[in-house]
């Protein structure tokens, strides 16, 4: 009867895939944060304060106005002639048609402004609008 020795040198045929699915899980993690960040555009904007806010959709088409007049729909910057053409595109898009349409506007911005906004929005075939605002942190007694 031949005895195997314990420490002999068999050689490993199989691939230990469980670190490959971890750092795969960990991308995809990362991935899944950061990408609501990266639909809105990077003007600063004083929003107005409410006491509630639903949570905001992922699919979300964010239209900013800036204290200065800086308009931009989601990350890109565009004037306010091409505003329309820009929203008429996104919601042609499949699966954008019912999406909403969140106006973040500056509280500098007239409400004149907005209401024009929001109008030009609908004109454009937005279905759904909602204006952003800065959600207010009460302490409760």
């Amino acid at each position: 009867m031949r005895r195997r020795a314990v420490g002999s040198s068999d050689l490993i045929t199989k691939v230990n895939v469980v670190p490959i699915i971890d750092v795969s899980l960990v991308l995809v993690i990362i991935l899944l944060v950061t990408a609501p960040l990266m639909s809105v555009a990077d003007l600063p904007v004083n929003l107005p304060a409410a006491h509630t806010r639903d949570a905001e959709d992922e699919r979300n088409i964010s239209i900013t106005r800036t204290a200065t007049g800086e308009l931009a729909v989601d990350e890109h910057r565009v004037t306010e002639a091409g505003l329309a053409a820009v929203l008429r595109e996104r919601l042609a898009r499949r699966g954008d048609q019912n999406v909403l349409v969140v106006l973040r506007a500056d509280t500098s911005v007239s409400y004149a402004d907005v209401r024009r906004l929001l109008a030009l929005a609908k004109a454009a075939g937005a279905k759904r609008i909602a204006v952003a605002t800065r959600q207010r942190t009460e302490v409760s007694p």
